[in-house]
């Protein structure tokens, strides 16, 4: 924690630098669309830093800082901030005065109910309801009616939300037990991973996060300069997880991120199990060692290409390709686009 912000940690470098698939928030897309107009989403995506034309190209992937912007524009051009995600617009405001009636609670437990009890007077299509066992303590996201529109990007914002607020009451990201949506597995389900830290299932009866009951007799101490400094900085400090434990693809991938030239032995070593069980662990989960070490390189290239300091050739070498040509083609399968052209189309819109 920054003592003097009150605001989370920043993240290890491998989460700054991981990516999403456009894919996850295309019906935000939808919703700037729909609720407002396809203006107010060419101007969110221009101040995030997003060129339209990729957005609809299979592979197009989005940073953590280009979706914190989208976040932020969005809110602040449409007045909403929850940006046509639920069907009753939350006016600017709204979350200033939810962190305000949270911060000083007796304990947890007492946050989450004022949590639920606040959104309750805002949401018309769900309810917010509080869990609470012996063992569980969170939220589900129950519709009000039948038909209820599952928006999927909302659902998991608000969960996200749910997490970034526990997790700044406490003064640190607090791990999670369960996360489930009450939508169909998505094509993009992987991603989920870099939001959450724990797996995430779907096809539940209804949206919910979970966490150790434990946390819920925890009293919280926030200053309003650091509710304050929290706010301003949102969803930075609690978009992204820091954690990678709860993902065997990000342990790989964080050991990675220290040294791309790492081979399956030396990753397997360093987590404490043979070659072959690696593979067979990571095969049982459909994915390989080597396709994890593409999607990191894909990761930094993006990452890389973003900035100004470092041409095609250097990005290049540094990412362990043999060539600029070799990360010319690598690139291209990635993403469907060259470098060139995406560095060249970054810069345009910047």
């Amino acid at each position: 924690m920054n003592a003097a912000s009150g605001t989370l940690p920043v993240p290890v470098d491998a989460a700054h630098t991981a990516t999403v698939a456009l894919d996850l928030v295309q019906d935000w897309f939808q919703s700037l669309r729909t609720s407002y107009s396809e203006e107010v989403l060419d101007h969110c995506l221009k101040q995030a830093g997003i060129v339209k034309d990729f957005i609809d190209r299979p592979g197009a992937r989005l940073t953590r800082d280009q979706l914190v912007r989208l976040y932020q524009e969005s809110a602040k051009k449409t007045g909403d901030e929850m940006m046509g995600f639920w069907t009753r617009p939350i006016r600017s405001g709204a979350l200033k005065y939810i962190v305000r009636t949270v911060r000083d609670a007796p304990s947890i437990n007492v946050a989450l109910y004022r949590f639920t009890q606040f959104w309750n007077l805002l949401l018309d299509d769900f309810s917010l309801n509080m869990i609470r066992t012996d063992r569980e303590l969170g939220i589900e996201l129950v519709p009000r009616y039948p038909a209820a529109y599952v928006h999927r990007f909302g659902h998991a914002l608000m969960l996200k939300f749910t997490h970034g607020i526990v997790s700044w009451l406490m003064g640190r990201e607090v791990p999670v037990q369960q996360v489930a949506f009450a939508f169909a597995r998505p094509a993009f389900a992987s991603d989920y991973s870099v939001l959450f830290p724990a797996s995430v299932s779907f096809d539940a009866p209804y949206s919910h996060i979970l966490f150790g009951v434990e946390l819920g007799q925890v009293r919280p101490q926030r200053t309003q300069v650091e509710a304050r400094a929290f706010l301003e900085r949102a969803p930075r400090d609690w978009i992204f997880t820091s954690y990678h434990e709860h993902a065997l693809r990000l342990k790989v991938r964080e050991i990675l991120h220290t040294d791309l030239g790492y081979t399956l032995q030396d990753v397997s070593g360093k987590l404490h199990m043979s070659a072959r069980t690696l593979i067979r662990r990571l095969h049982e989960e459909g994915l390989s060692f080597q396709g994890i070490k593409d999607e990191l390189r894909r990761d930094l290239a993006i990452f890389k290409l973003l900035r100004k300091d470092m041409s095609l050739a250097e990005i290049a070498y540094a990412l362990k390709f043999s060539s600029p040509a070799t990360f010319h083609r690598a690139f291209r399968h990635w993403t469907g686009m060259t470098p060139g052209v995406y560095r060249a189309a970054q810069q345009e819109l910047a």
